[in-house]
């Protein structure tokens, strides 16, 4: 993450450094909050913002689901997004909207606390930089995903992160790149921020929404950009057992992009190199958000002069 000039917090645009919140906020002592990961690409047309109303239409999905409400509309986020990549002079970006719950009394009761909004942009490369051309190893996770009578997988919450972190730490500690981590049930579900595909024999398969997985954009993406090349895709459950028979195997989302997946639990994926399928898909993706070959209206362009 690079250090950017401007956040946009509590309805203003305010210094790096400004951006600050009581240590007694709700979002700090109980975890009430829900934001989205976004990016912006420099595309050889320009700046754009790539599913800038999806993710934002999914912003204000988790909000609903934590009985969340602010004034800006999805509209008024996109063009505030747009302002702050100006005023960052950002022509690429990852950025982070975050609407939290403020200080109120110190009580779990979100009710009582304020309603606030953040939405910071900065410089960030792939999440796993590097690594991501030769593919990165992982390891099942003893961590499962909660059941999906506990709280909302699908709303993208900053608490649901705790449970994310308990298998990214195991995973590195054990000296692999990421997690795979499944339901409840013991199916898989997706990475700790990230959702996953599995290519058997010329076909997509990828984990449903019962799965306690989030409804990622780039995962829908991918669906989309695979009927586009007319490669099946089956969302279903799918046994651990799949991971070591598959031939490919790629986490998706906005930090990770699409990250190929070598190895699992020290058993290579197919050949142990990055498949010709997950090949396709990133280039033709490559394709949209850097060259602006977009035929399904996915990217958001931001004028600004002397761009």
């Amino acid at each position: 993450m690079v250090e950017s000039k401007f956040i946009y917090f509590k309805g203003e645009f305010v210094e790096w450094d400004k951006a600050k919140i009581h240590i007694l906020s709700h979002v700090i002592q109980y975890g009430s909050g829900v934001f989205e990961g976004i990016r912006a690409y420099e595309t050889k047309m320009g700046t754009a913002i790539f599913r800038a109303y999806d993710h934002y239409k999914r912003l204000k999905e988790s909000m609903k689901m934590y009985r969340m409400e602010t004034s800006e509309s999805i509209e008024d986020y996109i063009n505030i997004t747009k302002e702050l990549l100006i005023k960052n002079g950002l022509k690429s970006a990852y950025i982070r909207p975050v609407v939290y719950r403020g200080l109120g009394p110190i009580s779990p009761n979100p009710l009582l606390a304020p309603i606030e909004t953040a939405i910071a942009a900065f410089e960030m490369p792939n999440l796993f930089n590097e690594k991501v051309e030769k593919g990165i190893n992982v390891c099942v996770s003893s961590y499962r995903r909660f059941a999906p009578d506990t709280i909302p997988a699908v709303a993208k919450a900053t608490g649901n992160y705790l449970n994310s972190q308990l298998a990214m730490m195991e995973a590195e500690l054990n000296g692999f790149d990421e997690a795979i981590m499944l339901d409840v049930y013991g199916y898989i579900s997706e990475g700790p921020g990230e959702n996953i595909f599995l290519v058997k024999d010329g076909a997509l398969y990828t984990p449903s929404l019962t799965n306690s997985i989030l409804k990622g954009i780039t995962r829908d993406s991918i669906i989309k950009i695979a009927g586009l090349l007319n490669i099946p895709v089956f969302e279903q459950n799918l046994p651990r057992e799949m991971l070591y028979a598959a031939d490919e195997i790629f986490f998706c989302g906005t930090a990770a992009e699409i990250t190929p997946i070598v190895s699992v639990d020290k058993i290579p994926v197919g050949n142990g190199q990055v498949g010709k399928i997950t090949k396709m898909l990133i280039e033709k993706f490559r394709e949209i958000v850097y060259e602006g070959k977009d035929t399904f209206g996915w990217l958001e362009f931001v004028e600004a002069k002397g761009w």
